[in-house]
């Protein structure tokens, strides 16, 4: 039996603002927790109980506040060994964080926001879900647009967000032929239509540039089953309708999905999606984010999620940016034994597939095109096992630079990302390991460009231009008010796990 993430901890009296187990967002089978991430979750309960009692402060509002997260991170460091900077003070006294750890320092611009809005939600029933092998009731007010502004804009030091995808195709005309518009398209769980509108709404709220929409469209989203091809008439004509009205800054692609029912998925590299890079340069749109990694999300198209293909796609197009969700990590810490299948190896810290992504670069040294995205790769990968966490970024800044490595969440899965923020604030990579690997030590200036100046840079955001008013806008002043009212972040991470832990 499932049960959601929040309600567990209220059951269990468990608060934490960083989850204590790795959740599932309804894309895979919830793990039990392990014995370690139960003894973190033991001590963060024991330490705020100590330290809320002699402030004399409740425990939830303890934990709520920068104090709260200190502890955490000090449980974490108990059990795993010190993986985040951070001192007894901070657990105690706010102002130690605030000295050490500025809200404001970093711009941050997180690539890989989601919500649902309630809207037809067939997320579970989608085909990629049922592959999974199980079927769940919906609850939509956790994924709503409204939770996901609070929860994004709110509740974190998010300064923009880009809305992306997942796997749906949009309906173009009804039996009649007409043109259909807005929810008539329906497209499934999160449609372009709706990203854009979304987009529209906080960007209009704030007065200024908060977020950005991705496109769902992909070279198999519409197919000519008589001639078994791609319907490039209708490709086309979407096209243009994302990017001339819904005026989409990036691309978001699933090689190991069908939405057309092709009977097949697609590979970045070949003709088809050849044929789509040049009719979506003539338009101007020149970012791709392609979900890799994750690839029992189809138990027959999971091969597809191999990053393999990157290394040709961005040798034939260097004018593409290329930007690799997951940091292609094939096996999350939702699965059971994951770092077996993973072949996580100790000895040299490579895991499958991100290894592959990292022998693109070692074999291609003058690829500039491919970024690392950090969503559900960083933050699974910190509370399962914060060692291999330093693999994965040790090896994603060793191979491709603190410059090609992006920041995103996949919240709202996780909840408020602002735990994310936190963590990977102070997060360090050992000397140890820096000395045995020829990892370098994670700089406030790497951090800064991992935060939010690459996606910055890639999305076209001027801040010079951009980032003077969002202190002043609208978005701003209605966080004002609510932190002024008092904030009332949920603690609470929107997905599931296993009733029993």
């Amino acid at each position: 039996m499932w049960i959601r993430k929040g309600e567990r901890d209220r059951k269990k009296n468990v608060i934490s603002p960083m989850p204590t187990q790795v959740i599932s967002n309804e894309e895979f089978i919830p793990r039990p927790q392990t014995e370690k991430q139960k003894h973190v979750e033991h001590l963060i309960t024991e330490m705020s109980e100590v330290r809320a009692g002699k402030l004399g402060m409740d425990r939830r509002a303890f934990m709520a506040t920068s104090m709260g997260m200190a502890t955490c991170l000090l449980a974490s460091n108990k059990v795993w060994g010190n993986s985040f900077e951070v001192t007894e003070a901070e657990a105690w006294e706010p102002a130690a964080s605030e000295e050490k750890w500025p809200k404001g320092e970093f711009f941050v611009m997180d690539v890989q926001g989601h919500f649902t809005d309630g809207y037809a939600l067939n997320f579970r029933n989608m085909e990629f879900v049922k592959n999974m092998g199980f079927q769940l009731s919906n609850d939509k007010e956790a994924y709503s647009f409204r939770n996901f502004v609070k929860e994004m804009y709110f509740d974190s030091e998010t300064d923009v967000v880009v809305i992306s995808g997942v796997p749906g195709r949009e309906i173009q005309r009804d039996e009649k032929g007409a043109m259909l518009e807005g929810r008539q398209r329906r497209g499934g769980v999160l449609p372009s239509w709706l990203m854009a509108y979304a987009r529209d709404e906080i960007n209009r709220l704030a007065g200024s540039a908060r977020a950005f929409s991705q496109g769902n469209l992909a070279p198999n989203h519409y197919w000519d089953k008589v001639n078994n091809r791609p319907d490039r008439k209708a490709i086309l004509e979407q096209m243009d309708r994302e990017i001339s009205q819904y005026k989409i800054a990036s691309w978001k692609w699933y090689c190991h999905t069908d939405p057309g029912g092709s009977g097949g998925g697609f590979q970045i590299d070949d003709e088809n999606s050849a044929w789509f890079y040049d009719e979506s340069r003539k338009r101007g749109i020149k970012t791709f984010s392609v979900h890799k990694g994750y690839s029992y999300q189809s138990r027959t198209l999971g091969h597809l999620a191999n990053p393999k293909d990157v290394e040709k796609a961005a040798l034939n197009n260097p004018d593409l940016n290329f930007v690799i969700y997951h940091s292609a990590i094939q096996h999350g810490p939702n699965e059971p034994d994951w770092e077996k299948a993973n072949q996580y190896d100790p000895a040299t810290g490579d895991f499958a597939w991100h290894s592959v992504l990292m022998d693109i670069r070692k074999r291609n040294p003058k690829i500039n095109n491919v970024y690392c995205e950090i969503g559900s790769f960083f933050g699974p990968l910190v509370i399962s096992n914060p060692v291999i966490a330093m693999h994965g970024m040790g090896k994603n800044i060793k191979h491709y630079g603190s410059d090609h490595v992006v920041w995103g969440t996949d919240c709202l899965w996780w909840g408020s990302p602002q735990w994310l923020v936190d963590a990977f604030k102070r997060f360090q990579i050992s000397d140890e390991m820096c000395d045995k690997f020829g990892y370098k030590k994670i700089t406030k200036e790497d951090k800064a460009k991992i935060f939010g100046l690459n996606a910055a840079r890639i999305y076209g955001l001027d801040l010079k231009k951009k980032r003077t008013p969002l202190g002043a806008d609208a978005l701003d002043k209605l966080k004002m008010a609510y932190l002024e009212s008092g904030p009332q972040p949920s603690l609470e991470a929107a997905g599931w796990v296993r009733a029993g832990d």
